[in-house]
Formats: structure tokens, C-alpha cells, sequence
């Protein structure tokens, strides 16, 4: 892995509900014609359960580089069910609000600096899904969700999908962080959108469990962590293999080595949407479980 390339100035930088409010569209002065209506909704058949899985994504170069992570990444792509669409919940899009992304083309957005022209230049030329975006709409009740048509993919998207789906043949669309809101309002929306993976739908949250760049020890090219670090991670894995979701909803709570582990909430709020459309019966895969410069951890999950 190229982490001498991890610049320093990398910034820290119901259905029912959607065929109810889509009746109400008025087509010629009249009612939408149920014929048109099962046109569209037919696009949304129910499948088999998807999997989730939250993503460690670690270092941008992740996308170009050929390491044990990125291997796992796409080992774990071809396991999967095809997908009919991914979200991802990414902790590079924090908004004054919650949004979702409706384009039909996501350009691939290069949120971050000082790292080699072939990164800069990389494309992931997925397309969008505004019919999923609408439907990830209707689901959310608790607040209001507002369709974006600027954003795009950011990093956190792409570096790990171009692993796991390398054709970009899957339409993606992702949910942002609204950063005012706590940690269990996080988690509670994320229980809004349980149905989703029975539509078809690859729920990927991609951020890191532990993530302090203040801490990064630039020269360690090993992948242990600081103490710190893995008391940390270890914690966090025995919570949520317990199924505690409220001790993970108050990491802060925990101690020193979670104030040093968690110092902003971006990277690790999407692990808690992952853990929120989880069923208790089901069981989970933990894969690359390692510290990189002593202040990141790769840790990996994926639930089915």
C-alpha cells in the first residue's frame, strides 16, 4: 500500500407510502392511470434480502492501488448478489439536512489534494437511480429529505466500489450526514430504510472505525495500531457483534481511547447506518482487520 502518498493535506476533511404519493400526480387534469403506475413501480420488484457492509475505505490511493484490503474488497464483490442499485453512506458528505443524491449521471468527484495525477484522473462512470433516490424518500418519515442533483460520488463511494463492482454497472446514489444531528438520530434514520434491501438495494456505509489523521504516524508501514487505536476497535467489534447499538450510539461515552479514536463523527456514523437495517438473526463477517499508520483502522464488515 502507498501510504507515503496519504498527502498530509488529505482533508479531514413502504412502498405503499411511494404508490400513494405517486397517485396523487395529476396526468391530463386526471388521477395517474394504474396501468402507468405499475409501469413504474414494476421497477421496484422485491428480491431476495441484499447483504450490507460497511467498508473501512482508508486512504484514496485505495482505488488505484493492489493491496490486501483492496484483494478483500474484491473478493467480497464477487460474492455478492447483483444488486439493483447501491446507496452508499459516505463519510465524506456532510449537509445541513439529509440528502440523496437523483442525477442520472454522478460525476466522480475528487474531494481531496495532493496525491498523484493518475487518482486525479481516476473515473468510476457509474450511473444514478432517481427512482431509488425517490423511494429512499418516501421511506423516511422522522425527516425531510431533499433530492440532490449536484453532488455526485465522492471518494468514499468510489474507492471502494470500483473494487467490489469494478464494471461500474450498478446504479449508485448516496445518503448524506446531516452533521448537526447525534449519533442515535444516525441510527434511527437508518432503521427507516430496512426495506430497501428487499428492493434490491446494496446498502454500503464507508468510513473508517478508527480515524485520527492528527495521530498518523507517517513512517510506520505496519498495520498495528496505536494502543489507543485498538482498544478501540477491539471495543467496537465486541458491541456490535452483541447487537449493542446503544453503546455504539454513545461512543463518546466509552472512555479517553474513544475520544482519541472518534474525534469527529464522519467516519464512523455510516458504520451505525450499516448496524441499523441489520436483523439480530443475522450473522457478520469481520474482514480486514488491521491499524495503517497506527491511527486508522481498515476494519471491515459485512452482515447477511
Amino acid at each position: 500500500m502507498c501510504y507515503s502518498l496519504f498527502s498530509k493535506v488529505y482533508n479531514i476533511l413502504d412502498r405503499k407510502a411511494f404508490i400513494k404519493s405517486l397517485a396523487l400526480i395529476p396526468i391530463g387534469g386526471v388521477a395517474m392511470n394504474l396501468n402507468v403506475l405499475k409501469s413504474i413501480t414494476d421497477k421496484f420488484e422485491t428480491t431476495s434480502r441484499m447483504p450490507l457492509l460497511f467498508l473501512g475505505h482508508g486512504s484514496p490511493m485505495n482505488a488505484i492501488d493492489n493491496n490486501e484490503f483492496t484483494r478483500n474488497f474484491k473478493t467480497t464483490g464477487a460474492s455478492l448478489p447483483k444488486p439493483n442499485a447501491i446507496l452508499c453512506v459516505s463519510a465524506h458528505w456532510e449537509t445541513k439536512g439529509t440528502f440523496v443524491t437523483a442525477m442520472d449521471t454522478p460525476k466522480t468527484i475528487h474531494d481531496f489534494g495532493g496525491f498523484p495525477k493518475a487518482l486525479n484522473e481516476f473515473e468510476y462512470p457509474a450511473k444514478g437511480s432517481a427512482q431509488f433516490a425517490q423511494e429512499t424518500k418516501s421511506l423516511i418519515s422522522s425527516t425531510n429529505i431533499g433530492l440532490d442533483y449536484e453532488w455526485g460520488l465522492d471518494h468514499g463511494a468510489w474507492s471502494v466500489l470500483c473494487h467490489l463492482f469494478p464494471e461500474a454497472n450498478i446504479p449508485v446514489y448516496q445518503l448524506s450526514l446531516d452533521y448537526r444531528q447525534s449519533p442515535l438520530w444516525h441510527y434511527e434514520l437508518g432503521k427507516e430504510l430496512r426495506t430497501l434491501r428487499e428492493r434490491g438495494v446494496l446498502v454500503v456505509g464507508s468510513g473508517n472505525i478508527v480515524h485520527n489523521l492528527q495521530k498518523l504516524d507517517w513512517h510506520n508501514s505496519s498495520t498495528v495500531g496505536y494502543d489507543w487505536a485498538i482498544e478501540a476497535n477491539e471495543k467496537i467489534k465486541e458491541l456490535v457483534l452483541k447487537n449493542d447499538y446503544k453503546s455504539l450510539s454513545n461512543y463518546a461515552s466509552l472512555g479517553k481511547a474513544f475520544e482519541m479514536a472518534i474525534p469527529t463523527p464522519d467516519h464512523y456514523l455510516p458504520l451505525l447506518y450499516a448496524l441499523a437495517m441489520k436483523d439480530e438473526s443475522e450473522s457478520i463477517r469481520i474482514f480486514n482487520d488491521k491499524t495503517v499508520m497506527g491511527s486508522i483502522s481498515m476494519t471491515s464488515l459485512q452482515i447477511s
